[in-house]
């Protein structure tokens, strides 16, 4: 499976980067994730905690953080954004930069996902 990680268009990849600023534990676990999606492709989601937030975009859950995804089809995956989980207000904005992310997505693609 080809992951794609959502990249600024200056080529900042900013999947990584969220990661990387994590804590240790956590960005231990932020990159093990990473490395079993790449590795196992769509088997790897039977293991880790997930949920459908709306249409094909579902997060992948990890300690109080999530990384929102879409799969595309069965040999492409996008990670489109990471954030820490919250409540309410921000949430709805996380959730809004994730579908705007989407969007040009469908439009590089041309398919719809959500």
């Amino acid at each position: 499976m080809n992951v794609y990680h959502y990249e600024t268009s200056g080529g900042k990849d900013l999947i990584l980067e969220y990661i990387d600023e994590l804590p240790k534990k956590e960005r231990a676990e932020g990159l093990t994730i990473l490395g079993k999606l790449e590795e196992e492709g769509i088997e790897a989601l039977e293991v880790l905690k997930t949920r459908q937030l709306k249409g094909r975009l579902w997060e992948i859950k990890f300690y109080d953080n999530r990384i929102m995804y879409i799969v595309a089809d069965g040999e492409n995956m996008y990670l489109i954004h990471a954030c820490k989980k919250q409540k309410n207000k921000a949430e709805k904005f996380e959730l809004n930069k994730a579908i705007k992310r989407v969007k040009e997505l469908e439009a590089e693609l041309g398919k719809r996902f959500i």
